[in-house]
């Protein structure tokens, strides 16, 4: 419920789940303190920031340069034009999904990356479609 709308009231969630408000209160103390719930967000309309091109840019760093990986790391997850930021197997180092104004903004931001020394490959795509699950669901049962 509260992946739904975390703005709902204990009352409206204990009415729903027909328990005892103390109860669900309780509840919800609970996955705050086990770390379950680690948060409370607003999402934002990147339309409405006028920030509607996103991109999934893939970074190979130099092999020389991995030792470096974790402030790289740090630094792009810093930008404003960053998203989302991840450390990943395979033929890239990382992936930041990136939302700037339009195409040309896009580019200067790669230009602007690809002159950081660490940097060995850099590569973009434009996401033509974002759908992104807002709840996470429960894995079925074995």
């Amino acid at each position: 419920m509260l992946q739904n709308d975390a703005r709902r009231t204990n009352r409206d969630m204990a009415a729903e789940l027909k328990i005892a408000p103390s109860t669900c209160l309780e509840r919800v103390r609970g996955l705050r303190e086990r770390g379950v719930i680690s948060g409370y967000h607003a999402e934002v309309d990147l339309q409405a920031i006028d920030r509607s091109t996103q991109a999934i840019i893939s970074i190979k760093l130099r092999p020389q340069a991995m030792a470096v990986a974790t402030a790289f790391q740090d630094y792009v997850q810093s930008l404003p034009q960053t998203l989302e930021m991840f450390m990943v197997s395979g033929a890239s180092d990382f992936l930041a999904h990136v939302a700037v104004k339009d195409t040309a903004a896009l580019r200067d931001f790669v230009l602007d990356l690809a002159k950081r020394q660490e940097i060995g490959d850099i590569r973009s795509s434009v996401v033509f479609e974002h759908h992104r699950r807002t709840t996470v669901m429960p894995l079925p049962q074995r």
